[in-house]
């Protein structure tokens, strides 16, 4: 997942990989027949020890919450997820399996988020104010990438966290 976050697609081969896994090539290629099973594996892999680590996070709030959700988009997994999906949008035989993956990855965050907010969806506009979050999680992740938007995020998901807790009663 370092080397995608740090060299993108392009600049992340499994020969790249294995070098700084210290492991051969052929090693790597074992367990990873192409580079798109070493990064779908490897993005899954990532996703589901977050969403465990989520889940057993000691939140006290609705606050607290909000900030652990956008955190998941603002770090290095999100980063190497955005370059596994710039790269699907060009690589054909990548994209149906991004498009799954990120399919799969995005119903279990959205679930993670319901069970943490005490999120009662059968209430009118609630799954649209968790889904809201998460996609402004998402966007102020885009904004991380570039520079460092920390004072304004923080700004931010604290309105958010307001607004949250007002949608979801």
């Amino acid at each position: 997942m370092a080397c995608l976050a740090e060299h993108g697609w392009a600049g992340s081969t499994v020969a790249v990989v294995a070098e700084r896994a210290g492991v051969s090539r052929g090693a790597a290629q074992h367990h990873f027949p192409t580079r798109e099973d070493l990064f779908t594996g490897a993005v899954e892999y990532v996703a589901e020890e977050r969403s465990a680590a989520l889940r057993a996070l000691p939140v006290q709030g609705r606050a607290e919450v909000v900030a652990a959700l956008v955190d998941l988009y603002t770090g290095p997994l999100f980063r190497a997820a955005l370059h596994l999906w710039v790269a699907a949008s060009n690589e054909p035989q990548l994209r149906p399996r991004v498009t799954e993956l990120e399919a799969r990855v995005g119903r279990e965050t959205h679930r993670i988020a319901v069970e943490l907010l005490g999120a009662d969806e059968s209430r009118p506009g609630a799954r649209e104010t968790v889904q809201g979050l998460l996609d402004m999680a998402r966007g102020l992740g885009l904004a991380n990438l570039l520079t460092d938007d920390t004072a304004r995020r923080a700004r931010v998901v604290a309105q958010w966290a307001t607004l949250v807790e007002e949608g979801l009663g």
